[in-house]
């Protein structure tokens, strides 16, 4: 039996801001929302958290939701042409674990993780954070020191290739490190 738990969260996106226009309710993974509707710009998270993606198939920059109301996703986070896709977060009960590389392939300096850090370069001397594995748990992955900027979802798996992994307008290329790193958990605040 696995530490994560089966509760499913809930969400209801809205077509236009502050609620408006047509709905889809969703409490799974949906690669691409076209088909329930032609724009998603605001949303209530009625339960559990979820990863929403600009473009289809969860590409694109992504943005962690938990419980609350999003009434206009473009004055909030910075999404300027809405949400296209999203990923529902299991709750993990249990331990966190993960291995964080400063170098592709996991080559260089390797730590291993088992709760927040707000600075790799602070903690661990490291000054960039390029393949990771995460054992235990759900996580999330800034580009700056402090949980700030572009972030991305980490679930258990390996990751080689933070460069390969298509994440931006054109893929978080080149320039996407991550500089810090939080644990997915219920009572977690940002």
């Amino acid at each position: 039996m696995s530490n994560t738990s089966m509760n499913m969260g809930r969400a209801t996106f809205y077509e236009d801001r502050n609620f408006q226009g047509r709905s889809y309710e969703c409490s799974s993974d949906c690669p691409d929302m076209s088909s329930y509707m032609s724009r998603c710009q605001s949303c209530r998270v009625q339960s559990g958290c979820f990863m929403v993606y600009e473009r289809p198939n969860y590409m694109g920059n992504q943005f962690f939701m938990r419980r609350g109301e999003y009434s206009d996703y473009q004055s909030m986070m910075g999404i300027t042409d809405g949400i296209r896709s999203c990923r529902m977060i299991p709750m993990h009960r249990g331990n966190f674990r993960m291995r964080i590389y400063e170098r592709e392939n996991f080559g260089g300096q390797m730590h291993e993780m088992m709760d927040d850090c707000d600075s790799i370069q602070e903690r661990y001397r490291m000054s960039d954070c390029q393949s990771c594995n995460v054992m235990d748990g759900h996580w999330l992955m800034y580009e700056q020191p402090h949980f700030r900027g572009r972030q991305m979802y980490m679930r258990p798996g390996e990751y080689r290739n933070f460069r390969d992994m298509g994440m931006g307008m054109g893929g978080m290329s080149g320039g996407m490190r991550f500089m810090s790193m939080r644990r997915i958990m219920d009572n977690m605040t940002m």
